[in-house]
């Protein structure tokens, strides 16, 4: 018998200085068996970058929630749609293959890729020259020590606030703390 998602839920209280944006999201993230806890909290570093976008891009009038990722290879980790159900944001994590970031961007108004993990610079070289033509396409790096602490973070019920501010992502709760200062690729 197949394994059945875990559930978690997030209070996550974000305090975007660069794009000046502030908001309180209450999430639910399915954790999916073949999961880990640092491909998880990767996802909710994913939203919390973006989360600016559902005023910049959709002046407040969009929803910005997790896909089913692993579960479903047509739906992204994290997507924001308008109301007129639109993509305008569609976000993988981890390291995704070519066609499927291709297909992505015919879909999306934008792709982001946050690669975290020991092996994403060889997957980087090796994907790198296939993902030129892609305009629509940013990758980003998630540095391996920030993604291994973010795994620590992982509770089934989370309080956390997220500050971002020239670039740098400080997410955490009562007891800790993590900084994350993604790199972009491209």
């Amino acid at each position: 018998m197949a394994q059945k998602s875990t559930i978690y839920k997030a209070n996550l209280q974000i305090a975007d200085i660069d794009h000046g944006y502030y908001a309180d999201h209450a999430l639910t993230l399915a954790r999916h068996p073949s999961e880990t806890d640092e491909r998880m909290m990767a996802r909710l570093v994913a939203l919390a970058l973006q989360a600016h976008r559902l005023q910049t891009d959709c002046q407040g009038d969009g929803t910005l929630s997790f896909g089913a990722g692993l579960s479903d290879p047509d739906e992204p980790d994290v997507w924001l749609r308008d109301y007129t159900e639109r993509t305008r944001v569609w976000v993988e994590v981890g390291q995704p293959e070519d066609k499927p970031l291709s297909k992505a961007c015919s879909r999306a108004d934008a792709v982001l890729v946050y690669a975290y993990g020991h092996a994403a610079e060889v997957w980087w070289r090796g994907i790198e020259n296939k993902l030129t033509r892609l305009d629509k396409l940013q990758v980003w790096r998630i540095p391996t020590a920030a993604a291994q602490e973010l795994a620590a973070l992982a509770e089934r019920s989370m309080q956390l606030q997220a500050t971002l501010q020239e670039g740098m992502l400080m997410l955490g709760n009562s007891a800790r703390q993590v900084d994350v200062e993604p790199e972009r690729w491209k």
